[in-house]
């Protein structure tokens, strides 16, 4: 049976902030294994969004996107998405909202309602580890997703 909620981040853990995705899903697995009144949880995280990607918003009620940002106001942001056709649709790296819309045409109906957690990041270079404002800027994301996860959204 498909979780009703899913929540993808995705990073590429050896760029430095970039890692804010992965690092996220790993701090809010711990998280919701202690909030069983949140319901059944899906965490998924990858280096990056691809077409495949589609296929695991099926069956789900709402879908929580989060990645690192250099255009972002810090700490965070959290925004309600819709599916568009933009220019990462013909990439191998998609926008959340090209995603949507993969699913929207192959599922012939709407997507289910997605939100986008953006968590400002500064520094993305190979081999750099995460900043220590990018950490102070997980736990703002952190206390987002728990607001998010529990109707306050």
């Amino acid at each position: 049976m498909t979780a009703p909620t899913l929540i993808f981040g995705w990073g590429n853990p050896s760029r430095g902030d970039d890692a804010l995705g992965p690092l996220f899903i790993e701090h809010f697995n711990s998280l919701a294994a202690r909030h069983p009144e949140w319901g059944e949880v899906e965490c998924l995280t990858d280096f990056q969004l691809q077409v495949e990607h589609a296929l695991d918003l099926q069956g789900r009620q709402r879908v929580l996107f989060v990645d690192a940002s250099l255009d972002t106001p810090a700490p965070c942001t959290l925004v309600r998405i819709e599916a568009a056709r933009d220019d990462s649709f013909t990439t191998h790296a998609m926008s959340p909202q090209a995603v949507l819309k993969v699913f929207a045409d192959i599922d012939e109906g709407a997507a289910p309602p997605c939100w986008l957690l953006a968590i400002r990041g500064e520094g993305f270079e190979l081999g750099e580890p995460l900043s220590s404002t990018a950490t102070e800027n997980l736990e703002a994301a952190l206390l987002a997703a728990v607001n998010w996860i529990a109707g306050a959204d």
